[in-house]
């Protein structure tokens, strides 16, 4: 299939376009590189920069290719800055949004795959967390997929879009050959942060809360490896050939791994030592989150490859020490 890949020199998106040449499709990306890199897109892609609201860059592109299919990874995905800045977040997750469904539609491309969240769940009444579940956002991050996930089931039904929306948990890790990786400003997650403060990078990482009930008082999430993800979404393609289906999957290993566990396997895995600073809980963090998929491993015949936090740090590491300055463009 031709793929056009919104968001596809960002993090996951840049991921998902390398596992979509391997799985034997042609990508295109389309990034405005607020966030993304120019260097994460493999050599021969075609790369269109331009913004997603940008109604006038779609019309163009969508004329000059025959799409199959899109698929959306170009959101702003900062819980805190979507806090202090909502605007910002409506306006890219979910305007701009829009406009790329409304360009598709105008030009007969009816399948979208979507990248969605599971802060759309807010705080869970129990765990795991399932597709059905009631959903409640506790900040704009959240609110702003669960508007475009509901904008997609109206599509679904009123027009007959067929979409797969993905709920998944905390995208952690690196391809397996150390190409590519995280390389975010700022950057929010746990374990490059983990891997920073043992280089000596950064100062000693915060641990926010040791007081939660857990075993050892650190929040409990769900990393998932960014590969797995990838392969997550593209199984979803089959599935999308009869119009107004609408498909929502959660994507986790299922397995809650705490704070102190990541960077005992940080330490394992790198040889260093994670100097730590403990501090107080942040308000919003809930103790405990992670996934049932066994929906999708169900209905799409996905399996996580990387089920350990050894073994996903360990792509994480190879990409770090290989690329100890990102891509070098910021």
């Amino acid at each position: 299939m031709k793929v056009l890949v919104a968001g596809g020199a960002g993090y996951i998106g840049s991921h998902c376009v390398r596992q979509l040449i391997s799985a034997g499709h042609e990508p295109v990306v389309l990034d405005n590189l607020a966030y993304g890199h120019r260097a994460s897109v493999p050599p021969g892609v075609r790369f269109v920069q331009a913004d997603l609201g940008d109604a006038t860059a779609l019309d163009r592109l969508f004329k000059e290719t025959k799409f199959d299919l899109v698929m959306h990874f170009a959101a702003f995905c900062y819980v805190g800055e979507s806090v202090k800045t909502p605007m910002k977040y409506y306006i890219n997750n979910c305007s701009a949004t829009y406009t790329l469904l409304e360009a598709m539609m105008r030009h007969g491309v009816m399948k979208f795959v979507f990248s969605s969240t599971c802060a759309t769940f807010g705080v869970p009444a129990k765990l795991p967390l399932v597709e059905d579940m009631p959903q409640a956002p506790i900040n704009p991050y959240g609110q702003t997929k669960l508007d475009v996930e509901n904008a997609l089931k109206a599509l679904a039904h009123g027009q007959g879009l067929s979409f797969a929306a993905f709920r998944y948990f905390n995208a952690a890790g690196a391809a397996e050959d150390g190409s590519i990786g995280e390389d975010h400003d700022p950057e929010t997650h746990l374990i490059p942060l983990a891997i920073w403060a043992a280089q000596g990078k950064r100062p000693a990482l915060e641990v926010f809360g040791t007081d939660y009930p857990t075993p050892d008082g650190t929040c409990l999430r769900d990393y998932v490896h960014v590969d797995d993800l990838s392969r997550a979404h593209i199984a979803a393609f089959d599935k999308l050939t009869k119009p107004g289906t609408a498909l929502f999957y959660n994507l986790g290993t299922g397995k809650p791994t705490s704070v102190l566990e990541i960077i005992k396997a940080v330490e394992k895995v790198t040889g260093l030592k994670v100097p730590v600073k403990f501090a107080p809980r942040r308000e919003g963090d809930p103790p405990a989150l992670y996934a049932d998929s066994s929906k999708a491993q169900r209905e799409l015949g996905w399996k996580p490859k990387f089920m350990t936090v050894d073994d996903l740090v360990e792509t994480a590491w190879r990409w770090h020490r290989a690329r100890p300055g990102g891509y070098g463009d910021r």
